[in-house]
Order: structure tokens, then C-alpha cells, then sequence
């Protein structure tokens, strides 16, 4: 009882939770911290086989994933249509865990380095997007609009401890484990975060006076959401404010993609060591992780409180203008170190949580149909297309690095004043959302 009073006094000061609530937030927070270090093992191994497959194809293998979205959302529409959500959201992370058993087979096997390392890419691209995207999912099912500001801050920080552990493992073992092996990590992890959302099927609705969200003609627990798979597209395509969120991320994917390419050739040109890259790549990963763990215990649900779901999700495109700002000036290593850190910092810790807090308020299906497609097909779909623009800007029209980031700026500007009109649109979609409105 004393452990269970100190636990809330301790949470009282760094979220505010009601008691009810608490079981809930632990076991959300339990469950994005597996995904993400199940991820961040990988990511840095993903970024260097990146590098193995050709810099030069990184553009084609961003397209390669774009093309696997769009086979991939229609199948997972039909399967969240037809299949109870404590039944479909396990079955997705089994699946990945099974596709990485895969890959533990044939990367021990030193089977075609080059093909694999370039699978891998795009499939590690559709495993986060899927991952994370389900998680989000399931959050602004639980949660209202009203928890969601207060709650989704911390939950992240989740996530941003396991950022900060995925990395750590990486650095500690990939050298006694080898790469390869750090895969079995994955899974491990991933096993875990099934755990945990069977834990919040069963808490969750045991806490009587947790304000769940749902949508009564839709009982989550005993039926999958019905309609077409394809009903995601049409969603989306109805709805401005739907459409407004698809062009934020596809923002997001643009400005992410164009730093991402101007990361990878200027890590490429700094070392032609594997081993060097990766560890910056670590580097990066351990440093964002303890910047936005830091953000999001201290400032994130209190800064979303006070000012809004607006100008939290405008605060990336802001630290996009400024960085690419800097990149245009002076394209070095150490810059576009400490730009891809902030911006990321900026995305997990403030701006990311106000996104997901933008899908609260709206039907169910939406939350899980049209928000698949605005991850997936939509972001993956700008990463294509992105790439295939800094391709284009680089290789036909001979523009640098300066000047492709100059470019940018006001296109991160643009975006800053959506983010700025969506969070408006929500709070005035927020009252009828909390009465569980089935308004697109």
C-alpha cells in the first residue's frame, strides 16, 4: 500500500494522472518503451545497411517502400475490419517478430550482403511505421482528447527511454552479441509490448471511472471495425481535416527524407569505415533520446496544456526552418549532427504527441483505417517522392547541398502555418469528440 501511495505521489510530480488512470498509463508507457528499443536496436544496423546497399539508391529503396505500403495498408484494412482489435494488434507484432527470424536466418547465413541490406532497409522503413502507428492507434482509442493533453507526454517518454536503451544495448553489444544476433534483442522486446497491450485490454476497462473513449457502435473488444479496405483512402479523401493532417505528414516526410539524404552523404563522405558511421549513427540515437526524455518528463504535457495542440505541433516545421537555415550556411559533419538530434528531439518530445493528440478526436474507424494510410501510404509515399526530388534537384539540376537546404526553408515555413490551423480545427472538434460524435 506505502510502494502504492509513493508511486502516486512520485507520478503526481512529473504527470498529471488521476488514479484511475494510472494502471493504464504504466502499462502504455511499458509498451511504447519495448517498441521503441526493439527499433533502435535495429535502426542503427538499418543505417548502415543502408549505406552497404549504395547511397546513391537510397531514393529507389524510399520509392521500394512506398510501394510496399500500398499492398500493406489495404491488407491491414481488411484485417481490422474484420478481426476484434485484442486480437488484430498482437497479430501485427507477431508477424514482425516472425520477419525478423527471417532475417536473423539469412544475415547468419552471408546470403547476397548487398540485396539483403537493401530489403532490410525498406522493411525496417514499414515495421516502424506499422509499429508505432498501431500504438498510437490504440492510445487515442483509450484516451480522450482531454487525457490525451495531459497523458500522451509522459506515455511518449515510453518510448523515448526505450530510444535511449535501444542505443545503449546497440553501443554495449553489438561487438560481444555481433550485429546480427542483436536481432534476437528485437524480438525479446517485442514479446513484451504484445504483453502489454493484453495488459491494457483487460485493466482498461476494469477502471470504472477511466473515461475510455469508444465508440459504442463499435465494442472494441468483441467485433473488428467493418467496411471495405479500402474505406482508409475514402476517409481521408472526405475530410479536410483528415486531409490537413495527411499534408503535415507528408511535410514531415519531405523535410525528414531531404535531411535524412544530406545526413547520409555527409556521414558517407566524412568516413568510408563501417564502423565509424555506425557509431555515429549511435551517437545520434543516444544523444536524442536524452534530450527528449529529458523534454517530455519535464515540460511536454505542461507545454501542450498551456498552449495548445497548435503551436506544439508547430514547433517542429520551426526547428526544420532554422536547421536547414544553418545546413544552407555551412554543410558539415558536426551541423547536421546536432540538427538531426534537435529536430528529432523536437518530434518525439512536443511535436509528435501533439499530432497523435490531433486523431482523438475522431470515430474510431478513422483512428485506426484513415490513420493507416496517413503513416503509411501518405508518408511513405512523400519519402518516394522526396527522395526522388532530391535526386532530382541534385543530379539534374546540379544544385549542392546549400542549396537544396536554402530551398527548403520556406516550404518548412508553409508548413509551420498548417500545424498552426489544425490545432484550431481541434479544439473546436474537441467538445464533440469528448461526447464520442461520429462527425467526419
Amino acid at each position: 500500500m506505502n510502494s502504492e501511495t509513493n508511486l502516486q505521489r512520485w507520478l503526481a510530480r512529473v504527470v498529471a494522472v488521476r488514479p484511475q488512470e494510472i494502471r493504464a498509463l504504466l502499462f502504455s508507457f511499458a509498451y511504447f518503451f519495448c517498441l521503441l528499443a526493439a527499433y533502435y536496436v535495429l535502426r542503427p544496423l538499418r543505417d548502415e545497411m543502408g549505406i552497404a546497399g549504395g547511397v546513391r539508391n537510397l531514393p529507389w529503396m524510399f520509392t521500394a517502400t512506398f510501394v510496399v505500403m500500398l499492398f500493406a495498408v489495404p491488407v491491414f484494412g481488411a484485417v481490422v475490419a474484420r478481426m476484434a482489435r485484442a486480437r488484430f494488434i498482437p497479430l501485427v507484432y507477431h508477424f514482425f517478430v516472425f520477419n525478423i527470424a527471417l532475417f536473423w536466418l539469412v544475415l547468419t547465413l552471408e546470403l547476397n550482403k548487398v540485396l539483403v541490406a537493401q530489403i532490410f532497409f525498406v522493411w525496417i522503413s514499414v515495421f516502424n511505421l506499422f509499429a508505432v502507428s498501431v500504438f498510437w492507434s490504440f492510445m487515442a482509442d483509450l484516451f480522450k482528447s482531454e487525457q490525451s493533453k495531459r497523458l500522451f507526454g509522459f506515455i511518449a517518454a515510453g518510448g523515448s527511454v526505450g530510444a535511449l536503451a535501444g542505443p545503449a544495448l546497440t553501443v554495449a553489444l553489438s561487438v560481444k552479441l555481433g550485429p546480427t544476433n542483436l536481432l534476437i534483442v528485437a524480438v525479446i522486446f517485442l514479446e513484451i509490448a504484445v504483453f502489454c497491450v493484453r495488459r491494457l485490454e483487460r485493466e482498461a476497462p476494469q477502471a470504472q471511472e477511466l473515461p475510455i473513449a469508444t465508440d459504442t457502435a463499435v465494442p472494441a473488444e468483441k467485433s473488428g471495425l467493418g467496411g471495405g479496405s479500402l474505406a482508409g483512402f475514402l476517409l481521408v479523401l472526405r475530410s479536410p481535416y483528415l486531409a490537413g493532417i495527411a499534408l503535415w505528414v507528408f511535410l514531415l516526410s519531405l523535410a525528414g527524407t531531404f535531411l535524412y539524404l544530406a545526413q547520409a552523404n555527409i556521414v558517407a563522405a566524412a568516413s568510408d569505415d563501417p564502423a565509424v558511421r555506425t557509431r555515429i549513427f549511435a551517437t545520434i540515437d543516444l544523444a536524442v533520446g536524452v534530450l527528449t526524455l529529458i523534454v517530455q518528463f519535464c515540460a511536454t504535457g505542461r507545454l501542450i496544456s498551456r498552449f495548445g495542440v497548435g503551436p506544439a505541433a508547430a514547433f517542429l516545421p520551426l526547428v526544420f526552418a532554422g536547421g536547414f537555415a544553418m545546413l544552407a550556411a555551412s554543410p558539415v559533419l558536426m551541423g547536421v549532427v546536432i540538427f538531426s538530434a534537435l529536430q528529432r528531439t523536437a518530434n518525439f518530445a512536443i511535436s509528435n504527441p501533439a499530432r497523435e493528440i490531433l486523431f482523438t478526436v475522431l470515430r474510431r474507424e478513422e483512428k485506426y483505417k484513415a490513420k493507416y494510410v496517413i503513416d503509411g501510404v501518405v508518408f511513405r509515399g512523400a519519402d518516394a517522392a522526396s527522395g526522388g526530388l532530391f535526386a532530382l534537384l541534385r543530379d539534374n539540376a546540379g544544385m549542392s547541398l546549400p542549396a537544396i537546404a536554402m530551398v527548403t526553408v520556406p516550404v518548412a515555413i508553409g508548413w509551420l502555418v498548417l500545424a498552426l490551423g489544425l490545432g484550431r480545427m481541434q479544439e473546436q472538434r474537441a467538445p464533440q469528440g469528448e461526447q464520442g460524435s461520429n462527425a467526419v
